[in-house]
């Protein structure tokens, strides 16, 4: 089908991929409020606990690109399905895990299968909807998505937890996946990208999510083991020529996995460094603010999940907006907004006191995130994939959604690091546990803070407003794949 226009199944499509998208996106923060249960179920260590989310954010954005191209080779629909029906087989094995080695194995096979599944989201929308307006909204529902679902997935997190047992932040995935699958071939059309090289660079996925996963072992075992010890230098080492190993095979495969000169594209380049940031921000902050509403103010897993409610609908309402905005005003004056509200509310929570309380420490901070999540995460699809055809589709989609799960899976092993090594230096010298903990978790948010006015300077500063869709251009064709 070349007229996308012609196909009045691509908005039930886009309700099936968006369904599909929000369980993928739930499972990156649902396990956040279920941390201290799972830990006192499963006996997890504090150094190994991040494990459980950034491991899957590991495999997700590791082999993600290599989704997106097996997608655009083989069938973005039939990638779709298959990833769906993994996900549904590693939710399961994830619910039923008895030990903590075993979650993380679990975890790791289902950010694998997350990897296969999320690309072809992006993919199909861009190739079934015109670039322009019509575009742009169905992007910035899947933005909303994005914004919005890791607010929710903390929010049904303490709702399950609280009343069903954390095993069902995971069961809850059958039943939308079986949904998904058998709904996916009634409402989605098969894709493909003409005239690429039949090729998997499967060396370059393994070798990059290698090189990741011993950086992010090496961060978080680093305080127990000591910065200076052999254990340490010989992890960071071993990932560092594990990248260099990735980096040379790209120039030299026929196929490769990440093309390298695809970063002379200013925008793409400076949208992924965005994402990364933004990436970094999200998870640290839905990680550490989950452990200090339970381990200082006490919450339950309940109240805890109850408390991002406030953020929640301000995301959805925000990323609403943004849409609106966004096809108004630009692109980049609204990821402006967007990065400097989530830079204030990251100072803001810099704050935070032991003796706290909801009202004053969490919830204004709560509604500054909010608004700059929905305004960050829709126009940063769109600039990430603006000017994309069908054939770049599942590298451009892959690329965006990589940058962001490795910017939070390096970024939360970071702010763990850092707040777990200054608080452990407080309780040494004697310094009351609350106190501690909470100088520790301020700590990683000046990190995160950080992070975010870099993504901040980036969007001010290699953005061009001119290499970003025009405002009110009429949607311009796009060859299906």
């Amino acid at each position: 089908m070349t007229d996308t226009m012609a196909d009045p199944r691509r908005w039930k499509a886009l309700a099936v991929l968006g369904v599909a998208y929000l369980m993928v996106v739930l499972d990156i923060s649902i396990v956040n409020v279920a941390l201290p249960s799972i830990q006192t179920d499963l006996g997890f260590s504090t150094e190994d606990l991040q494990w459980v989310v950034s491991g899957y954010a590991l495999t997700f954005g590791g082999f993600l690109l290599l989704g997106g191209r097996m997608g655009d080779l083989l069938g973005r629909r039939a990638l779709f399905m298959v990833g769906l029906g993994l996900f549904l087989v590693t939710s399961l094995l994830a619910g039923l895990s008895t030990s903590s080695e075993m979650l993380i194995v679990a975890r790791l096979l289902q950010g694998a299968a997350g990897a296969i599944l999320s690309p072809s989201v992006f993919s199909i929308t861009l190739v079934t909807f015109q670039e322009g307006a019509e575009r742009n909204k169905a992007l910035g529902i899947l933005g909303g998505i994005a914004g919005s679902g890791a607010a929710i997935g903390v929010l049904l997190g303490g709702v399950f937890t609280e009343y069903v047992g954390w095993e069902w932040i995971f069961f809850v995935n059958i039943p939308i996946a079986a949904a998904a699958l058998a709904l996916v071939p009634r409402y989605v059309r098969e894709s493909k990208a003409d005239g690429l090289t039949r090729h998997f660079d499967s060396f370059g996925a393994v070798s990059v999510t290698a090189s990741l996963m011993l950086l992010v072992f090496g961060l978080t075992q680093a305080n127990r083991v000591g910065w200076g010890s052999a254990q340490t230098i010989g992890v960071f080492i071993g990932s560092a020529i594990l990248m260099a190993v990735f980096l040379w095979n790209e120039t030299r495969s026929r196929s490769p996995l990440v093309p390298l000169g695809i970063f002379k594209r200013r925008t793409l380049t400076g949208a992924n460094v965005i994402g990364f940031g933004l990436g970094t921000v999200i998870f640290g902050i839905f990680f550490l603010l989950s452990l200090y509403m339970q381990q200082v103010l006490g919450f339950s897993a309940m109240e805890a999940g109850f408390g991002y409610l406030a953020v929640a609908l301000t995301v959805v309402a925000a990323a609403t907006i943004s849409q609106g905005l966004v096809t108004r005003l630009g692109v980049k004056p609204v990821l402006v907004a967007g990065m400097a509200l989530l830079t204030a509310g990251m100072v803001y929570f810099t704050q935070v006191s032991p003796d706290g309380s909801y009202w004053a420490d969490l919830f204004p901070g709560f509604l500054i995130i909010g608004v700059g999540m929905g305004f960050s995460f829709v126009p940063i699809s769109i600039a990430a994939l603006a000017g994309v055809q069908g054939p770049e589709a599942g590298l451009a989609s892959g690329l965006i959604n990589t940058s962001q799960q490795i910017g939070g899976a390096l970024g939360l092993a970071l702010l763990t690091t850092v707040a777990t090594t200054h608080t452990t230096s407080l309780l040494e010298d004697g310094t009351p546990q609350a106190e501690a903990l909470t100088s520790g978790f301020s700590w990683g948010f000046w990190v995160a803070a950080g992070f975010a006015l870099v993504s901040l300077i980036t969007t001010l500063v290699v953005l061009r407003q001119d290499d970003l869709p025009a405002v009110g251009t009429e949607p311009a064709a796009v060859p299906a794949g």
